[in-house]
Protein backbone atom coordinates (compact mmCIF):
# COMPACT_ATOMS: atom_id res chain seq x y z
CA UNK A 1 0.00 0.00 0.00
CA UNK A 2 1.33 3.58 -0.83
CA UNK A 3 2.31 6.32 1.39
CA UNK A 4 -1.05 8.16 0.73
CA UNK A 5 -2.39 6.41 3.00
CA UNK A 6 0.27 7.19 5.62
CA UNK A 7 -0.36 11.09 4.70
CA UNK A 8 -4.14 10.23 4.81
CA UNK A 9 -3.70 8.96 8.24
CA UNK A 10 -1.27 11.06 9.61
CA UNK A 11 -3.96 14.12 9.07
CA UNK A 12 -4.43 16.21 12.06
CA UNK A 13 -6.66 19.18 12.62
CA UNK A 14 -3.98 21.46 13.92
CA UNK A 15 -4.02 24.20 16.19
CA UNK A 16 -0.88 25.18 17.26
CA UNK A 17 1.28 26.26 15.22
CA UNK A 18 4.85 27.86 14.47
CA UNK A 19 3.49 31.71 14.37
CA UNK A 20 7.45 32.83 12.92
CA UNK A 21 8.44 30.13 10.72
CA UNK A 22 6.96 30.72 6.88
CA UNK A 23 5.25 28.73 5.11
CA UNK A 24 7.05 28.65 1.33
CA UNK A 25 5.03 29.98 -1.62
CA UNK A 26 6.42 26.81 -3.34
CA UNK A 27 4.21 24.81 -0.83
CA UNK A 28 1.45 26.62 -0.92
CA UNK A 29 1.79 26.55 -4.51
CA UNK A 30 1.44 22.23 -4.49
CA UNK A 31 -1.57 22.60 -2.05
CA UNK A 32 -3.39 24.85 -5.06
CA UNK A 33 -2.20 22.63 -7.53
CA UNK A 34 -3.40 19.60 -5.96
CA UNK A 35 -6.97 21.40 -5.14
CA UNK A 36 -7.01 22.09 -9.02
CA UNK A 37 -6.37 18.50 -10.03
CA UNK A 38 -9.16 17.17 -8.19
CA UNK A 39 -12.06 15.80 -9.20
CA UNK A 40 -15.15 17.83 -10.17
CA UNK A 41 -18.06 17.19 -11.92
CA UNK A 42 -18.81 18.73 -15.65
CA UNK A 43 -15.00 19.55 -15.53
CA UNK A 44 -16.17 22.87 -13.51
CA UNK A 45 -14.05 25.24 -11.43
CA UNK A 46 -16.38 24.70 -7.94
CA UNK A 47 -13.46 25.87 -5.69
CA UNK A 48 -12.04 29.52 -5.69
CA UNK A 49 -9.20 30.20 -2.71
CA UNK A 50 -7.53 33.97 -1.64
CA UNK A 51 -4.48 33.06 -0.36
CA UNK A 52 -3.76 35.51 2.35
CA UNK A 53 0.12 35.81 4.24
CA UNK A 54 -0.95 36.68 8.13
CA UNK A 55 1.47 39.50 8.12
CA UNK A 56 0.22 40.87 5.43
CA UNK A 57 -3.29 41.53 6.63
CA UNK A 58 -3.82 44.65 8.97
CA UNK A 59 -4.39 43.28 12.67
CA UNK A 60 -7.80 45.05 12.85
CA UNK A 61 -8.95 43.18 10.15
CA UNK A 62 -6.78 39.84 11.68
CA UNK A 63 -8.85 40.25 14.60
CA UNK A 64 -12.38 41.12 13.55
CA UNK A 65 -11.53 37.82 10.75
CA UNK A 66 -12.32 35.61 14.50
CA UNK A 67 -15.47 33.70 15.38
CA UNK A 68 -16.02 32.20 18.76
CA UNK A 69 -14.65 28.88 18.09
CA UNK A 70 -11.58 30.63 15.76
CA UNK A 71 -9.16 33.00 17.81
CA UNK A 72 -5.45 32.30 18.77
CA UNK A 73 -5.26 29.85 15.56
CA UNK A 74 -5.65 32.62 13.25
CA UNK A 75 -3.11 34.67 15.14
CA UNK A 76 -0.98 31.66 15.11
CA UNK A 77 -1.12 30.27 11.55
CA UNK A 78 1.12 32.00 8.77
CA UNK A 79 -0.97 31.60 5.87
CA UNK A 80 -4.84 31.80 5.29
CA UNK A 81 -6.41 30.50 2.62
CA UNK A 82 -10.10 31.72 1.92
CA UNK A 83 -12.22 29.17 0.12
CA UNK A 84 -15.36 30.14 -1.42
CA UNK A 85 -17.77 28.08 -4.18
CA UNK A 86 -18.32 29.91 -6.97
CA UNK A 87 -22.16 29.63 -7.66
CA UNK A 88 -21.80 30.35 -11.69
CA UNK A 89 -19.81 26.95 -12.04
CA UNK A 90 -22.64 25.82 -14.60
CA UNK A 91 -21.57 28.82 -17.10
CA UNK A 92 -19.93 27.17 -19.83
CA UNK A 93 -20.36 23.63 -18.66
CA UNK A 94 -21.60 22.57 -22.51
CA UNK A 95 -18.22 23.61 -23.91
CA UNK A 96 -16.67 22.02 -21.39
CA UNK A 97 -18.37 18.50 -21.87
CA UNK A 98 -18.03 19.14 -25.41
CA UNK A 99 -14.64 19.19 -24.94
CA UNK A 100 -14.59 16.41 -22.79
CA UNK A 101 -16.26 14.61 -25.83
CA UNK A 102 -13.85 15.72 -28.35
CA UNK A 103 -10.85 14.17 -26.28
CA UNK A 104 -12.43 10.76 -25.75
CA UNK A 105 -12.65 11.29 -21.71
CA UNK A 106 -16.58 11.24 -22.08
CA UNK A 107 -17.41 8.51 -24.47
CA UNK A 108 -20.21 7.07 -27.26
CA UNK A 109 -20.04 3.82 -25.45
CA UNK A 110 -21.83 5.50 -22.81
CA UNK A 111 -24.32 7.40 -24.79
CA UNK A 112 -21.96 10.65 -25.05
CA UNK A 113 -22.32 13.11 -27.82
CA UNK A 114 -22.21 16.69 -28.26
CA UNK A 115 -26.19 16.04 -28.69
CA UNK A 116 -26.21 14.70 -25.65
CA UNK A 117 -24.64 17.06 -23.92
CA UNK A 118 -27.25 19.56 -25.29
CA UNK A 119 -30.41 18.10 -25.06
CA UNK A 120 -29.91 16.02 -22.50
CA UNK A 121 -27.30 16.66 -19.84
CA UNK A 122 -27.78 20.84 -20.47
CA UNK A 123 -31.64 20.88 -20.94
CA UNK A 124 -32.76 18.95 -18.20
CA UNK A 125 -29.72 18.52 -15.78
CA UNK A 126 -28.10 21.67 -15.19
CA UNK A 127 -30.29 24.28 -16.75
CA UNK A 128 -32.42 23.10 -13.78
CA UNK A 129 -29.83 23.01 -11.27
CA UNK A 130 -28.64 26.56 -12.85
CA UNK A 131 -31.86 27.71 -11.84
CA UNK A 132 -32.30 26.63 -8.37
CA UNK A 133 -29.83 28.21 -5.51
CA UNK A 134 -30.29 25.39 -3.29
CA UNK A 135 -29.47 22.73 -5.90
CA UNK A 136 -26.66 24.62 -6.91
CA UNK A 137 -24.93 25.78 -3.83
CA UNK A 138 -25.86 21.58 -2.37
CA UNK A 139 -24.19 20.24 -5.65
CA UNK A 140 -21.27 22.67 -5.94
CA UNK A 141 -20.16 22.54 -2.25
CA UNK A 142 -19.90 18.83 -2.34
CA UNK A 143 -16.70 18.72 -5.33
CA UNK A 144 -15.27 22.27 -3.97
CA UNK A 145 -14.90 20.39 -0.70
CA UNK A 146 -13.19 17.31 -2.63
CA UNK A 147 -10.81 19.96 -3.62
CA UNK A 148 -10.27 21.39 -0.25
CA UNK A 149 -9.31 17.90 1.18
CA UNK A 150 -6.62 17.12 -1.60
CA UNK A 151 -5.08 20.49 -0.67
CA UNK A 152 -5.16 19.89 2.64
CA UNK A 153 -3.64 16.02 1.95
CA UNK A 154 -0.96 17.93 -0.25
CA UNK A 155 0.16 20.22 2.89
CA UNK A 156 0.50 17.46 4.79
CA UNK A 157 2.79 15.53 2.61
CA UNK A 158 4.50 18.40 2.66
CA UNK A 159 4.75 18.21 6.58
CA UNK A 160 2.49 21.26 6.89
CA UNK A 161 -0.54 21.32 9.68
CA UNK A 162 -4.04 22.34 8.15
CA UNK A 163 -7.27 22.93 10.29
CA UNK A 164 -10.54 23.98 8.34
CA UNK A 165 -12.54 26.76 10.80
CA UNK A 166 -14.99 29.63 10.55
CA UNK A 167 -14.47 33.03 9.46
CA UNK A 168 -16.09 36.50 9.25
CA UNK A 169 -17.50 36.05 5.95
CA UNK A 170 -18.54 39.91 6.10
CA UNK A 171 -15.17 41.28 7.37
CA UNK A 172 -13.44 38.65 4.59
CA UNK A 173 -15.60 39.89 1.91
CA UNK A 174 -14.96 43.54 2.29
CA UNK A 175 -11.23 43.27 2.82
CA UNK A 176 -10.29 40.39 0.24
CA UNK A 177 -12.95 42.09 -2.28
CA UNK A 178 -15.43 38.96 -2.84
CA UNK A 179 -17.97 38.87 -5.60
CA UNK A 180 -21.30 37.91 -4.49
CA UNK A 181 -21.54 34.76 -6.03
CA UNK A 182 -18.83 33.61 -4.31
CA UNK A 183 -20.20 31.63 -1.41
CA UNK A 184 -18.02 31.31 1.59
CA UNK A 185 -17.04 27.28 3.07
CA UNK A 186 -13.72 27.34 5.24
CA UNK A 187 -11.27 29.39 6.30
CA UNK A 188 -7.82 26.54 6.09
CA UNK A 189 -4.93 27.66 8.35
CA UNK A 190 -1.79 26.82 7.40
CA UNK A 191 1.44 26.56 9.37
CA UNK A 192 3.96 24.18 10.38
CA UNK A 193 2.80 23.06 13.70
CA UNK A 194 4.07 23.65 17.30
CA UNK A 195 2.36 20.39 18.44
CA UNK A 196 3.42 17.12 17.47
CA UNK A 197 1.00 16.19 14.73
CA UNK A 198 1.15 12.39 15.82
CA UNK A 199 1.25 13.18 19.79
CA UNK A 200 -1.55 11.03 21.82
CA UNK A 201 -2.73 9.17 18.73
CA UNK A 202 -5.68 9.87 15.93
CA UNK A 203 -8.99 11.16 17.22
CA UNK A 204 -12.45 8.67 17.75
CA UNK A 205 -14.26 7.81 15.02
CA UNK A 206 -16.86 5.27 14.44
CA UNK A 207 -16.72 2.21 13.54
CA UNK A 208 -17.14 1.88 9.51
CA UNK A 209 -20.90 -0.38 10.50
CA UNK A 210 -22.10 2.63 11.99
CA UNK A 211 -21.78 4.67 9.21
CA UNK A 212 -21.44 1.96 5.61
CA UNK A 213 -23.51 -0.27 4.81
CA UNK A 214 -24.04 -3.06 2.41
CA UNK A 215 -26.63 -3.97 -0.19
CA UNK A 216 -29.20 -1.65 2.07
CA UNK A 217 -29.52 1.25 4.93
CA UNK A 218 -30.52 -1.98 7.31
CA UNK A 219 -27.44 -4.10 6.89
CA UNK A 220 -23.72 -2.62 8.73
CA UNK A 221 -20.72 -2.98 6.71
CA UNK A 222 -18.83 -6.04 8.32
CA UNK A 223 -15.04 -5.45 8.48
CA UNK A 224 -12.56 -7.44 6.92
CA UNK A 225 -9.84 -8.21 9.87
CA UNK A 226 -6.90 -8.84 7.73
CA UNK A 227 -7.66 -5.63 5.39
CA UNK A 228 -8.10 -3.38 9.07
CA UNK A 229 -4.79 -4.90 10.12
CA UNK A 230 -3.09 -4.33 6.67
CA UNK A 231 -4.76 -0.50 7.30
CA UNK A 232 -2.65 -0.31 9.92
CA UNK A 233 0.62 -1.67 8.67
CA UNK A 234 -0.01 1.22 6.27
CA UNK A 235 -0.64 3.62 8.83
CA UNK A 236 -4.02 5.37 8.10
CA UNK A 237 -5.38 3.58 11.12
CA UNK A 238 -3.16 4.58 14.33
CA UNK A 239 -3.24 4.37 17.71
CA UNK A 240 -6.30 6.22 19.15
CA UNK A 241 -5.27 9.41 21.21
CA UNK A 242 -3.86 8.72 24.64
CA UNK A 243 -5.62 11.76 26.34
CA UNK A 244 -3.02 12.16 29.84
CA UNK A 245 -0.69 12.55 26.87
CA UNK A 246 -2.18 15.08 25.22
CA UNK A 247 -3.30 17.32 28.02
CA UNK A 248 0.00 17.19 29.17
CA UNK A 249 1.06 18.25 25.72
CA UNK A 250 -1.42 21.18 25.61
CA UNK A 251 -0.59 22.74 28.91
CA UNK A 252 3.35 22.57 27.80
CA UNK A 253 2.26 24.93 24.75
CA UNK A 254 -0.17 26.94 26.44
CA UNK A 255 2.70 28.25 28.86
CA UNK A 256 4.83 28.44 25.62
CA UNK A 257 2.35 30.60 23.93
CA UNK A 258 1.00 32.76 27.06
CA UNK A 259 -2.75 30.86 26.26
CA UNK A 260 -4.75 29.76 29.38
CA UNK A 261 -4.56 26.05 30.78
Amino acid sequence: MGELLQVMGNRRSIRYFEPDKPVEREKVQIMLEAMNRSSRAVNADFVKAVVVYRDELEPDVLEQLKTPTTTAEIDMAPVHIFCYLDLSYTDGAQGRLKELVQLGALNPSHGWSETYVDEVVWATVLKPIASDPGILSYIGAIDAGVAINQGMLAAVDQGLGVCLHAFNTDVAKKALGIPDHWLPLHLLLVGYPAEDPLTGGQRPRRPLSSQFFMGNASTPWEEIPAVTEQLKQAGLIQNPVDAEKRRAEVRSLAQRFGLPE
